[in-house]
């Protein structure tokens, strides 16, 4: 008898797990973003045991900056399902929305960094005040990334080319940076 024929497959192959490739860029970029934040939360606590350590209120800007980047969160989300739902003047208002907000929330920071140097906290000086500058500077350059990836979003939008992949890509960096805020902003509120 012919031992090739008398084979069978008994089970079939497993697929491969498979990620888009841009999508697996995006969840690296984010890992390392999450670092860097873990590295400089890290470097506040261990900073502000060794004493000289000016402790002053995060100034209430800060707090509705927070109301709004969650706010955002749901216009991002419901950009993401009107997506998939096709309805794509309803997703095109909501990444207009989630854009305006995210100009908003920076104005706030901006704003709220005005009321620190109205406080005599400064960027030079006591490393409290540094500290305070370097992360919510950095997280708002993250900010200012995603904005900029809501408007590539937006403008393919504008041309009816909606990429869920991309849709999806951006509601997941928009969060991302979301909970991360809210992460430093209570960090930030508890260890002063």
């Amino acid at each position: 008898m012919n031992e090739v024929a008398d084979l069978k497959i008994v089970e079939e192959p497993k697929r491969p797990l498979a990620m888009h490739p841009k999508k697996f860029g995006l969840w690296l970029f984010m890992a390392s973003v999450f670092v860097l934040f873990m590295a400089f939360t890290s470097g506040y606590i261990v900073r502000r045991a060794e004493g000289n350590w000016q402790v002053f209120e995060l100034p209430a800007l800060f707090t509705y900056s927070t109301i709004v980047i969650l706010l955002s969160s749901f216009t991002m989300q419901w950009t993401y399902f009107a997506v998939k739902r096709n309805q794509l003047a309803n997703a095109k208002n909501m990444i207009v929305l989630t854009s305006v907000a995210g100009v908003i929330f920076l104005a706030l920071q901006w704003m709220g960094w005005g009321s620190l140097i109205e406080s005599s906290i400064y960027l030079v000086g006591n490393p409290s005040g540094s500290f305070l500058y370097i992360i919510t500077g950095l997280h708002a350059a993250h900010i200012i990334s995603a904005i900029v990836f809501l408007l590539v979003v937006l403008a393919n939008a504008l041309r009816n080319r909606f990429n869920l992949n991309q849709v999806e890509m951006c509601t997941t960096y928009w969060h991302f940076l979301g909970v991360l805020w809210l992460y430093l902003f209570v960090f930030l509120t508890l260890l002063r």
